[in-house]
């Protein structure tokens, strides 16, 4: 079979994602192809190569800088026309969840979305997805159509990065056609050097958090331990943060090694987002907070005496270690 990957870039730099999904299809395949599209992107085609592509297509526009369903829905159509793939894969991101359902409807193919991981292989596997929030998960297979699925960030290994491996850089031939939207700035409200939904680490805060400034303790603990900064729907609601932010059923979904909830009661639409982190640890005030009930190690404290302390310890293990 042969795989077609959409690789995301942002700001020059290809997203973790990308190298999770070229692993995902090297599962059922080794005849990967990878695309990345943008301005200048020429560059990332060998990285691509080294986490494991056996091909890369290369298409640069100064029309496709900035993601547009329109843009990137023309580019792909015509890729896998000209490819022909069996199988097509996405990271389950903003972008991926906005575009695979229509390419997938276009090419009347089937579509698995929030895939955590792949059993078996060929036409044979079964791929794994959460339902009920994160309750339960059921196992699905393809049947006769193109295999098209997205996977969510942290959840499928990357491969072994292979320094200088060979790959073949191809730049197809691809026309845009009265594209009814061209993004020409983009406004970032919330930064970080930390992408969240790829984070391995994140300390989030909710309304215990009290204020804006509630949010400093929680940011000086995630760049000490190289994270990001989230929140629950609360904390955004009360304007302590943005909503860029918030981890829930209706923010990000996240998987993280670590997730360090502060000030969060654990109202079950933020455990949907953050409840399948590999280890998850609670700081709250009230001892029956819903939280502890999905934490590995709870904290009951006040989080403004015990994230400093946290931060303390962290600092000393990092300097002695």
């Amino acid at each position: 079979m042969k795989a077609l990957v959409l690789a995301e870039a942002r700001e020059g730099a290809l997203r973790n994602v990308s190298f999770e999904a070229i692993a995902a299809a090297k599962q059922l395949t080794d005849d990967v192809t990878a695309v990345v599209i943008g301005d200048h992107v020429q560059s990332l085609a060998q990285e691509l190569g080294e986490y494991g592509a056996s091909r890369v297509l290369v298409v640069e526009d100064d029309r496709l800088k900035h993601y547009t369903p329109d843009g990137y829905g023309q580019v792909l159509r015509q890729l896998i026309e000209q490819e022909n793939p069996e199988m097509i894969v996405l990271g389950h991101t903003a972008l991926g969840k906005d575009i695979a359902p229509k390419l997938a409807a276009r090419l009347d193919a089937g579509l698995i979305s929030d895939v955590v991981s792949i059993e078996g292989t060929g036409r044979d596997a079964e791929f794994v997805r959460p339902i009920y929030s994160g309750k339960a998960f059921e196992k699905v297979k393809f049947k006769d159509s193109v295999m098209f699925f997205t996977i969510r960030p942290n959840n499928i290994d990357a491969l072994a990065r292979q320094a200088g491996a060979s790959v073949s850089v191809e730049t197809p031939a691809v026309e845009l056609k009265d594209l009814a939207m061209i993004v020409k700035e983009v406004v970032r409200k919330a930064t970080g050097k930390v992408d969240l939904a790829e984070a391995k680490v994140i300390v989030a805060g909710g309304r215990g958090v009290k204020s804006e400034d509630g949010f400093k303790p929680l940011e000086e603990l995630a760049e000490l331990l190289g994270g990001a900064v989230g929140a629950s729907r609360g904390a955004c609601d009360a304007d302590y943060c943005d909503y860029a932010l918030q981890i829930g059923q209706t923010g990000k979904v996240v998987t993280p090694d670590l997730y360090i909830a502060c000030g969060i009661s654990g109202a079950i639409q933020h455990l949907a987002g953050m409840s399948n982190a590999k280890v998850i640890v609670a700081i709250n005030k009230d001892p029956e907070a819903n939280i502890f009930s999905v934490a590995d190690y709870g904290i009951v404290g006040d989080l403004f005496d015990v994230v400093p302390m946290l931060t303390e310890e962290f600092r000393k293990h990092l300097v002695n270690s």
